[in-house]
């Protein structure tokens, strides 16, 4: 099966944590996926959202309030992991298209929550990691999402740490790389 190369899909998600280990009978688990579409012709940013995710394994930490800013409630609020799964496969079609993080953490958690929670992965074979191709393309080591925007000079949009505002972003940092190297980044050319 060939890929869309129309649209790049990017996720950045969030997961609970805490300040040293998980409490016990706690685990890592994705509480927000951020997802939005990057134009692989035009280089614009679209369809930005941030599907909450309601944690079965876990309880949100003081230490991870601080870091994304989301609350035991906010989450209770949220959706099951499959249904946030089911939209990236209906709203975004994940499974036909290329999709992207900023490293290669989002893609393990994905993989291994699917694993663990019985559900269907919901993206398509082929996934970047833009922190890496990022240090290709600016002859770099690699650095953090806001390493990269300062050093571009893109103003941060939103909140550090939300998924939304994190896929945004990174969208952003991906478009500048299009600019400066086109779609070759990627190996494919645009539909």
């Amino acid at each position: 099966m060939e890929l869309k190369t129309d649209y790049l899909v990017v996720v950045d998600l969030e997961a609970s944590c805490w300040l040293g280990h998980p409490p016990p009978g706690e685990q890592n688990e994705i509480i927000e996926v951020g997802v939005c579409l990057l134009s692989l012709d035009t280089g614009a940013v679209s369809h930005k959202h941030s599907l909450l995710v309601k944690p079965t394994r876990s309880k949100i930490s003081e230490f991870c309030t601080e870091l994304t800013t989301l609350t035991q409630e906010q989450v209770d609020a949220g959706m099951p992991f499959s249904q946030a799964c089911d939209i990236l496969r209906t709203e975004y079609d994940t499974p036909n298209r290329l999709w992207a993080s900023w490293g290669n953490y989002d893609k393990n958690m994905f993989i291994s929550q699917c694993a663990s929670f019985g559900v269907p992965y919901p993206f398509g074979p082929k996934h970047f990691n833009l922190k890496k191709i990022y240090a290709k393309v600016y002859n770099s080591r690699p650095p953090g999402m806001t390493g990269a925007l300062e050093q571009l000079n893109i103003p941060l949009t939103g909140t550090h740490h939300r998924g939304g505002d994190d896929a945004y972003n990174i969208a952003l940092i991906t478009a500048a790389m299009l600019n400066a190297r086109g779609s070759s980044i990627f190996g494919v050319k645009p539909a």
